[in-house]
């Protein structure tokens, strides 16, 4: 007999791979820049980043310095790009480890300048068009563009690329955003500015607007498996769930009708039935408003979380069903065996699929399928 399974979610980076190449042949002559920001979504940034690297991707993206110099000390020497800056950020150690850098203001390149690295890091200026986050606006990106090309001509950056994100509202908007973006780079041009990548499109856009994609796409949640639009899953769009969170059935009992469940008694039998405790909880990631709406795979069929989902545990009702100790318990996966998905689970959550595999917690142990 092999041991019941822990709290687990395992990460199948051949799914991956191939969803990453599907990604990259849809996108190509773009390249394809693999975001592995928030740990890569939640399935584990080392090795995610080397099987985007070894499926099609010649760049990886990260939110901040910190995680761009954890991939280098790891070994990973292809393009890091890195966008999220406080005023302590390490822009010395980032031009020293060669990361590209998205800079949204001018105070951003005299920092750069300051930190008097030996190697001057190529920096993408950011333009706001239309999101409202960083990037510069349009009153701010001529001075933001001249600042760049004096730091370039002295030698402290690399002018590379300008950029920008869409806000995936609707197509008319991100026509607007890639129309806003041009005129940035008109504007940047006639100051003397020559960039050698634009770039804009996310997932999204990526996969059904090929107008935006210019010269790299910045692939994200889609390489997870994890469709982000709301008329398609990713199954519809070729793509694999690469996450399956999975635990063991711990307690198993027999109830009679009328017996609640759970904190507030929400839930009560209507029937004699068996219920099975699951060691899961919000603390790991499980949405606790998905109470009452979400279903787990156990047996060889779906069975309803009864009650609310507490910090370390959920129950499920399982009828006359048979079950005990130590059975698998599925939470979500790729949806091959009926298991719910990670997007059923948004659905569940009144949320996304990204949302539902970036927060599965430390407590979950990541293993995974297909290292190479």
């Amino acid at each position: 007999m092999s041991p019941a399974p822990e709290r687990e979610a395992v990460i199948d980076l051949d799914a991956f791979r191939r969803n990453v190449a599907t990604l990259a042949a849809l996108a190509s002559p773009a390249e394809t820049m693999l975001a592995v920001k928030a740990d890569a979504y939640g399935h584990g940034m080392v090795p995610v980043a080397r099987a985007a690297l070894e499926s099609g991707a010649r760049s990886l993206a990260v939110l901040d310095i910190p995680a761009a110099l954890t991939l280098r000390e790891a070994g990973i020497t292809a393009p890091i790009f890195a966008w999220m800056h406080d005023p302590d950020a390490l822009f010395g150690e980032a031009a020293e480890a060669d990361i590209d850098l998205g800079i949204s203001a001018v105070w951003q390149l005299d920092a750069i300048a300051a930190a008097r690295a030996s190697k001057a890091p190529r920096v993408h200026l950011k333009v706001d068009t239309g999101l409202s986050r960083n990037g510069a606006t349009e009153a701010d990106w001529p001075s933001l563009v001249e600042s760049a090309i004096a730091h370039d001509r002295a030698g402290a950056v690399r002018l590379h690329a300008a950029w920008s994100h869409l806000a995936d509202a609707s197509p008319a908007d991100d026509a607007v955003a890639l129309a806003k973006l041009r005129r940035a780079v008109e504007v940047a041009e006639s100051l003397g500015a020559r960039f050698e990548r634009l770039h804009l499109a996310a997932s999204s856009a990526g996969i059904r607007e090929p107008e935006a994609r210019l010269d790299l796409v910045r692939f994200g949640i889609a390489a997870y498996g994890i469709s982000p639009f709301d008329d398609q899953n990713g199954r519809e769009l070729g793509l694999e769930g690469v996450m399956t969170l999975r635990a063991p059935v711990v307690s198993v009992k027999r109830v009679a009708a009328g017996h609640g469940i759970s904190y507030g008694l929400t839930y009560r039998t209507e029937r004699e039935t068996t219920l099975a405790l699951v060691p899961l909880g919000y603390a790991d990631g499980i949405p606790r408003i998905a109470s009452g709406r979400a279903e787990v795979w156990i047996g060889g069929r779906r069975h309803p979380i009864a009650g609310r989902i507490a910090m370390d545990q959920f129950v499920v009702d399982l009828g006359d069903h048979p079950v005990a100790v130590g059975d698998e318990v599925l939470v979500f996966g790729p949806g091959h065996r009926g298991e719910p998905t990670a997007e059923e689970w948004a659905g569940f959550a009144d949320t996304i699929g990204d949302e539902i595999v970036a927060r599965v917690g430390p407590r979950v142990r990541r293993v995974y399928r297909g290292e190479r």
